[in-house]
C-alpha cells in the first residue's frame, strides 16, 4: 500500500506516518516513485500505536513495544503499571467531578467557606490528603455536604 492509502485507512495524516517512520515505529518497504510503500501489517502497528497513545504511553514507550521485526513485544508489567496509573487518574478525576458537582449546588455563602470545595482546591493543587478518602467534619450549625 502506498502512503496515501495507509493514511486514509488508518485515519492519520501522511505527515504522521513519516514522523512514525523517522522515530522507528513503522518501516516502509520501499518506494514507488516518490511515494512510500508499506506492508499491510502496518495498519495493525498503527492501531497499536493509537491504543498506546490513547492510554498515555509516550512514543518512546510505544517504540519499546515493537521488536526489530516490527512485531509487538509488549511487556505485561508495563501494561499493569499503566493500568494502575489510569486507576489513580480515574480516582482523582472522579473526586474532582464530585467536588465540582457539590460546588455547583453548595449552600455555603462562599465557595471558599465550603469544606468540599476547599478539598477540591487541594486536589487540583496536588496536595496529598485532598482526595476522597479524607472526611471533613460538618461545620457548626451546618450538616455535612451530601455526596451524589
Amino acid at each position: 500500500m502506498d502512503i496515501s492509502e495507509v493514511a486514509r485507512r488508518a485515519g492519520v495524516p501522511a505527515s504522521t506516518l513519516r514522523f512514525y517512520e523517522q522515530k522507528g515505529l513503522i518501516v516502509s518497504t520501499g518506494r514507488r516513485g516518490l511515494r512510500r510503500q508499506f506492508a499491510p501489517g502496518v495498519l495493525e502497528q498503527l492501531a497499536l500505536i493509537a491504543l498506546g497513545r490513547s492510554v498515555g504511553f509516550s512514543l518512546d514507550e510505544i517504540a519499546l513495544m515493537f521488536g526489530a521485526d516490527g512485531q509487538p513485544r509488549i511487556d505485561r508489567q508495563l501494561l499493569a503499571n499503566k493500568a494502575e496509573e489510569l486507576d489513580q487518574a480515574i480516582r482523582r478525576l472522579t473526586a474532582m467531578r464530585d467536588g465540582l458537582r457539590h460546588a455547583a449546588a453548595c449552600p455555603a455563602p462562599s465557595h471558599m467557606e465550603c469544606p468540599s470545595f476547599r478539598r477540591l482546591l487541594g486536589l487540583a493543587a496536588g496536595r496529598p490528603g485532598s482526595g476522597r478518602g479524607r472526611k471533613t467534619p460538618a461545620r457548626k450549625g451546618r450538616p455535612a455536604p451530601k455526596r451524589p
